[in-house]
């Protein structure tokens, strides 16, 4: 069941990750009844990863190390405008054999998130075709639910 006040947010590094994390701090603040998760979404290693010699235990430390910032300064932004703590919950997926879009999407479906949030991050068109774009996928999928896409203060 989809619940419309359960918000997913996409976070990672980017600028406009904390874009999209400001943007909801002010839309959520002073509304109990929302209900937030972060999700952080990490893709497979890079092919020649492994051919100079790294091991995926170490990959996904490194990639779990720096979901724990990218959820520290995510709960900091959201916590100081006044979310409780209580309302946040935080996600870290490994995509094996998926895009990060369909992770998103996966995670979404089942936690019934009646809104999904990311930050549009500007890709050439060589890499959308390559890995794709997830606000362009969130839009096409959007049936069910509310997709956020907040750009860059300058877009």
């Amino acid at each position: 069941m989809i619940v419309r006040e359960k918000i997913l947010i996409a976070v990672d590094e980017t600028e406009t990750s904390v874009n999209a994390l400001n943007y909801v701090a002010q839309m959520a603040s002073g509304m109990p009844e929302i209900r937030i998760c972060l999700v952080h979404i990490y893709p497979e290693p890079p092919p020649d990863y492994y051919m100079k010699g790294g091991t995926l235990a170490a990959y996904k430390e490194t990639q779990n190390s720096k979901a724990e910032r990218v959820f520290t300064k995510a709960l900091t932004i959201l916590t100081d405008a006044g979310i409780s703590r209580e309302q946040i919950t935080t996600d870290n997926r490994f995509t094996e054999n998926k895009t990060i879009s369909d992770e998103l999407l996966a995670v979404r479906s089942e936690g019934g998130f009646g809104t999904v949030v990311v930050g549009k991050r500007g890709v050439s068109r060589t890499e959308e075709f390559l890995f794709g774009s997830i606000s362009n996928a969130l839009a096409q999928h959007s049936m069910n639910f509310t997709t956020w896409i907040v750009g860059n203060d300058e877009d």
